[in-house]
């Protein structure tokens, strides 16, 4: 719509409409399908000969759409381009609409293809200003996606939680006595108690919660991101011990048996510095370092 002379290569992959996701029409067909068709129908509409390619890729939503011709003249510009917005406009105010990609929309009749009773619903100026404004309402993503998975908090900030949360955990129960799986001696290790995320929100002030509830998942993703030092299992959360995690008994490829050995002590023991009966396993059975003369 930018030029006449302007080219399309689209390669359609998530199922969604003008204004939000795709509602399917024809049950005979896969979703994949009828999402290729609409996408091969909005080219038709556009006025464009539509070609189909499969590329060489590894997925499976590898068919592209490509519009190298069109099917008017540039002398019928500004009418294929009054079409194209009663169009989308009938996208966006009707339901049904429907179209055989096989037939496609031949530029001069195609608006008896879609609703004609929506094009009374729409106010004048919307048709009107089409020219200038091509989607009214719409409002696209920003250039640049903001990552909101509590990744990119400061870790002052990450740091406070996990210790407010673990200091919490920890005062909920007395110490439990249990046995040492590896000295065999029973030694005391407090685990804490488990706790819902709602309980957990509740001892932790306004100014985090309202920090957190800015990030996707809040609390959830913060604590779960931290997952040497908690678990998070049906809506409550446990202080992690370490002599009951299981090691793994797949066999794993030596590519990934040698990143998980480049992986070991690369990073501090939380559990050495800050747990008040220091950590539950020895040092040589600890993937992370206790203490700063461990660190790889």
């Amino acid at each position: 719509r930018s030029s006449y002379s302007c080219c399309y290569f689209v390669l359609p992959c998530c199922f969604f409409d003008f204004h939000g996701k795709y509602s399917r029409r024809q049950s005979k067909k896969t979703q994949y399908r009828e999402y290729l068709d609409f996408v091969a129908q909005v080219g038709f509409v556009c006025g464009f000969h539509v070609e189909e390619d499969c590329l060489r890729i590894p997925s499976t939503k590898r068919v592209c759409l490509i519009g190298k011709n069109r099917t008017y003249p540039p002398t019928e510009c500004a009418l294929i381009d009054k079409q194209i917005t009663q169009y989308i406009n009938n996208r966006q105010t009707c339901a049904v609409v429907t179209c055989d990609r096989r037939v496609g929309f031949n530029h001069k009749d195609h608006s008896d293809g879609v609703c004609k009773e929506a094009d009374s619903e729409l106010p004048e100026n919307e048709i009107d200003t089409a020219g200038t404004i091509w989607m009214p309402g719409f409002q696209p993503r920003e250039k640049v996606e903001q990552i909101r998975n509590c990744a990119s908090l400061p870790q002052d900030f990450v740091d406070d939680v996990v210790l407010n949360v673990a200091n919490l955990l920890l005062n909920a129960t007395p110490q439990k006595s249990c046995s040492n799986i590896h000295g065999g001696n029973t030694n005391t290790w407090n685990q804490g108690e488990s706790l819902s995320l709602k309980e957990v929100a509740e001892h932790l002030n306004k100014e985090t919660l309202k920090r957190l509830k800015s990030e996707y998942g809040g609390l959830q993703t913060l604590l779960k991101n931290n997952h040497q030092v908690f678990e998070v299992l049906n809506g409550r959360v446990h202080i992690r011990d370490w002599r009951k995690e299981k090691p793994s008994t797949k066999t794993k490829p030596e590519v990934k048996r040698r990143l998980s050995a480049e992986a070991f002590k690369t990073r501090l023991c939380w559990f050495f510095i800050h747990h008040p009966d220091g950590c539950s396993l020895p040092s040589e059975s600890c993937p992370y370092a206790h203490g700063t003369e461990e660190l790889r």
